[in-house]
This record gives C-alpha cells, sequence and structure tokens, in this order.
C-alpha cells in the first residue's frame, strides 16, 4: 500500500489517498489516532466512486462520531479504473433492458456477481494492508457499510471475512445473495425503501429474512431507490458506535 497524497485535514478529518497495485483508495481517519483505531469499509453504489458525496458525507460522520478510520476503494470499471471490454457488455446489456423496460433484477443481479468475484478479494487485500497503517494496528474491530451495489459486493464478502464484526446493507433483493446471506451472523442493519422501483419490495424482504444474524434490524423507508433518509446517517453512526466498541455516537 502506498499513500499517494500528503495529508489533508478539514474538520478534525485526516483524509489521504492510497493504491494498492492497481486498486485506487481513500482513506480517512481521527486527527488523533490511538493505533487500535475500529475501521469501516465503505462500498460505493453503481455508477459511483470512492469520492461520492454520500461516501465522503458518511466518511466524515463515521470519523467525527465513532472515532473510527474510513476506507473506500472504487469498484473494478469505477473511478479511476479502466472499464474492461467485459464490464462495458454488462453495462451495455443493463442500458439495453432499462430502455425497453423489460425486468433488470437478473442483469443487475448478474454484473453484482461479476464485480463481486473480483472486489471481494481486493476489498480482503485492503484490509490485510490497512493492518499495517500505525493508527489502525490488528486489534480495531471492522464494520462495513454499503447499499445497491454495495450489499452486491459486500454481502458476498461479509460471507467470507471473518474480521468484520457489523455490517450495514441495502436497497437490493435476494437474487443471487441467499446463499452468502445464510452465511452471515454478525449483527446488521438493512435499509429497504418501501416503493423502489428498481428493487422488488418482496425481494428485498427475502434478503433481509435470509441473514443468519440473531441480531439484525429493518429500516423501512417510504420512497423511492435513491430516497434513503439523510437521517440513516445518524442511525448508522450509532449502530457502529455501539458493535465497534467505540461508544462516542451522539445519542
Amino acid at each position: 500500500m502506498h499513500f499517494t497524497t500528503a495529508d489533508t485535514s478539514s474538520n478534525d478529518v485526516v483524509e489521504r489517498d492510497f493504491t494498492l497495485g492497481d486498486i485506487p483508495g481513500v482513506l480517512w481517519s481521527p486527527v488523533s489516532g490511538s493505533g487500535h483505531l475500529p475501521l469501516v469499509l465503505m462500498a460505493h453504489s453503481g455508477g459511483q466512486h470512492k469520492r461520492a458525496p454520500g461516501i465522503v458525507a458518511r466518511a466524515h460522520r463515521f470519523v467525527t462520531g465513532c472515532g473510527a478510520a474510513v476506507a473506500a476503494i472504487d469498484a473494478p470499471g469505477h473511478g479511476d479504473r479502466p472499464r474492461s471490454n467485459e464490464f462495458e457488455q454488462q453495462i451495455a446489456g443493463l442500458r439495453q433492458a432499462q430502455q425497453t423496460g423489460a425486468p433488470v433484477s437478473t442483469i443487475v443481479a448478474g454484473l453484482h456477481t461479476w464485480l463481486a468475484a473480483q472486489a471481494v478479494p481486493e476489498w480482503r487485500a485492503t484490509l490485510d494492508a490497512l493492518r499495517n497503517v500505525p493508527e489502525l494496528g490488528i486489534e480495531g474491530r471492522v464494520g462495513f457499510w454499503g447499499i445497491m451495489q454495495g450489499t452486491g459486493i459486500g454481502v458476498p464478502l461479509a460471507a467470507v471475512e471473518p474480521r468484520i464484526c457489523a455490517a450495514i446493507f441495502g436497497c437490493l433483493g435476494q437474487e443471487s445473495l441467499t446463499d452468502a446471506a445464510e452465511q452471515i451472523t454478525v449483527p446488521i442493519e438493512f435499509l429497504l425503501q418501501w416503493d423502489d422501483e428498481l428493487v422488488d419490495r418482496a425481494s428485498g424482504l427475502a434478503l433481509f429474512d435470509a441473514f443468519g444474524s440473531t441480531e439484525k434490524t429493518l429500516h423501512a423507508n417510504a420512497g423511492g431507490h435513491t430516497g434513503v433518509p439523510r437521517f440513516e446517517i445518524d442511525s448508522a453512526t450509532r449502530f457502529f458506535a455501539r458493535h465497534l466498541g467505540t461508544g462516542t455516537a451522539p445519542a
């Protein structure tokens, strides 16, 4: 892992770009670290990147509200990463289905399966490398946040990565994810948009039901696919403060 920019600080949050091989990422952390900081891994949604506004806003909240470090990387074919021919073909098939009004759930599931096959090993390698960052170390607890495409990648990741001890998913259905969800037993918070025009409500509920966790909470909000309420950031901050052992989130 190579940090490619000097530290920049804003509102008590230090921000550093890094690369791990050809994987670009960014790490946010408190101005003063203890050497055992908890870490939240954040996966962006489809068509976005590691510095999407929602990712940056949540990263700053988790740093200031939980005292955690936050890491995000670009998914294959996103952000600063090249788009392969296979990725372009996947996207072309999705756009064609959207234009003709054909169901897209199977196509999206196939795209996420393809992305996860590459992104899960990349996330695990990133986590290995971040453990060597002095303010993180190997003892801090690890959480995961990712909705939409972030869930399509995050569920297979959490199913095989024992260091993840709490996760927030949502805005996606069960297609291709049921088997992986059944293997996850850590605390889960799941976001569901009740009027989601892209994700069938029953499929989203089925995915929530599939998680093997004994502690899992469903947050169902009115609105469409991209209408997740801003107050869910507050809930996510409290969730990670509770499960990562920081205890610094606002009441």
